[in-house]
């Protein structure tokens, strides 16, 4: 039992210090690595995915991702959310990023290591509950990178995201299946990135004209 407390905290030490690696890296690989990180993980840890059979994952995940999406399209309505979106720095190329940066190199390479390859190890090794502790942590750690570079408060930041960690990881151990969590992740890094997009570039045409 031992062995199998310091695999899974291992494995969760090592997700943390590669989200500090990897921003390092070059932008235009960004989705590569991160994705076969995540697949590699899953094939090392043996953890299920579920794709054999989606129909539960499927359920659930768009159970999950429908009210995300109809409540961020109610919130950028408010003048607040509106202004925060425009000042929201985002990436070059835009259509690599919905396409390919958010849905490989963030959801897939995210739910393939927490949610698969951590979220297995540790609740083989804390149990259900202590392993969702343990991944969701892990998860909420690795975006203190991603708060230092986009301005963001770092415990915030840590507490909300390590809350999704673990909503994510319930959601695949009720499924039994990658696909709900990545659709619910999918729904909330895509529906706010359009967003942003849409408001940016409504202010822009408004300024040009």
């Amino acid at each position: 039992m031992r062995a199998k407390r310091v695999r899974a905290l291992g494995l969760a030490a090592l997700l943390v210090a590669w989200s500090l690696v990897a921003p390092r890296l070059p932008s235009r690989w960004h989705p590569i690595p991160h994705a076969v990180v995540g697949a590699a993980l899953v094939a090392i840890t043996r953890a299920p995915v579920g794709f054999r059979h989606p129909g539960s994952g499927l359920r659930f995940g768009l159970g999950a991702a429908v009210p995300v999406v109809l409540g961020v399209a109610s919130a950028s309505a408010l003048p607040r959310v509106r202004q925060e979106m425009a000042d929201r720095d985002l990436p070059d190329g835009a259509w690599q990023w919905l396409l390919l940066g958010i849905p490989l190199g963030t959801v897939w390479s995210e739910e393939a290591a927490f949610r698969g390859a951590l979220g297995t190890v540790a609740a083989n090794a804390f149990g259900t509950t202590g392993g969702r502790i343990v991944q969701a942590a892990a998860f909420g750690l690795s975006h203190i990178a991603d708060a230092r570079s986009t301005g963001e408060p770092i415990v915030p930041t840590v507490l909300v995201t390590g809350l999704a960690g673990w909503v994510f990881g319930w959601l695949y151990e009720r499924s039994g299946s990658l696909i709900a969590p990545m659709l619910a992740h999918l729904a909330i890094n895509e529906t706010g990135a359009v967003a942003a997009l849409a408001v940016q570039n409504t202010r822009a045409r408004a300024i040009s004209l």
